[in-house]
């Protein structure tokens, strides 16, 4: 069986309890509640091994998931949660290759999950008109290693529109995406998705009446995605009572040609 191994310099999630830590494999101690590991002990043992604390507890060393990186990103902006990524991603058919167009990367958390997903030849075009923001993502993406397959761009796209053309997606998270439908339809290929995250009812509305007057846009739906993680235990099995329940809603439609074109 075939096994990676841990490298100086590479990313580790630690596990104990329930607890998990993304960290950087280097020389040092890194202290717990559950006692004390010397991170650069675990160089050139497999992931999914197990280490002993100082206090004798057991601490298993994986490697990261893309949702692992999500889930501790520094953040500067609320990131859409991985709930509503994965349907976001299905809706948007991303695949190796793909060419898409992002607008409001935010902290870069559905900008990494793109990214993964059309390399190693495809390219993912983010842009934010914040530039505090970008550094934020760029930092982000680089540790992930997803840094080349974006090319992030300080723009205000409500204003000046978008500098790509013939996209296979274009996915939106902005507070006004109702004024860019004009915008998505020019960059757009013919029956390819566009999506809007949006987190409130009259957001929604707005989009569909936009979307609905500009004749350019079928097969609309909306999603609320809901999640709820469940705790078992032998013989009291139930939901956990805290979680993540409303997120926003996610807008899908495609571009059609109409007699304009």
């Amino acid at each position: 069986m075939k096994v990676d191994v841990i490298e100086e310099g590479k990313p580790i999630v630690l596990y104990c309890r329930g607890k998990k830590w993304l960290l950087k494999v280097e020389d040092r101690e890194f202290h717990t509640h559950f006692g004390v590991v010397n991170l650069g002990d675990l160089i050139g043992k497999p992931y999914g091994c197990y280490v002993e604390t100082s206090s004798g507890e057991k601490i298993y060393v994986l490697k990261p998931l893309l949702v692992d990186f999500i889930d501790k990103l520094p953040r500067r902006t609320q990131i859409i949660y991985p709930k509503d990524l994965g349907l976001i991603l299905i809706y948007a058919d991303i695949s190796p290759g793909s060419r898409v167009v992002e607008a409001g990367t935010g902290s870069g958390a559905l900008t990494s999950l793109l990214a993964m997903h059309v390399k190693p030849d495809g390219i993912v075009y983010s842009y934010e008109r914040r530039k505090e923001f970008l550094e934020v993502a760029k930092r982000n993406l680089a540790s992930m290693g997803l840094d080349k397959y974006v090319k992030l761009c300080e723009r205000d796209v409500v204003e000046e529109g978008f500098d790509v053309k013939d996209v296979d997606a274009v996915i939106l998270d902005l507070d006004r995406p109702w004024d860019m439908v004009s915008h998505v339809y020019e960059v757009l290929k013919p029956s390819r998705p566009f999506i809007v995250f949006v987190p409130t009812f009259n957001q929604l509305e707005k989009m569909w009446k936009a979307i609905s007057e500009h004749g350019g846009f079928i097969d609309f739906k909306v999603f609320e995605q809901i999640l709820r993680e469940i705790k078992v235990e032998v013989g009291a099995t139930r939901p956990y009572t805290r979680g993540i329940m409303f997120t926003g809603y996610v807008i899908f439609c495609r571009k059609v040609l109409n007699h304009q074109d």
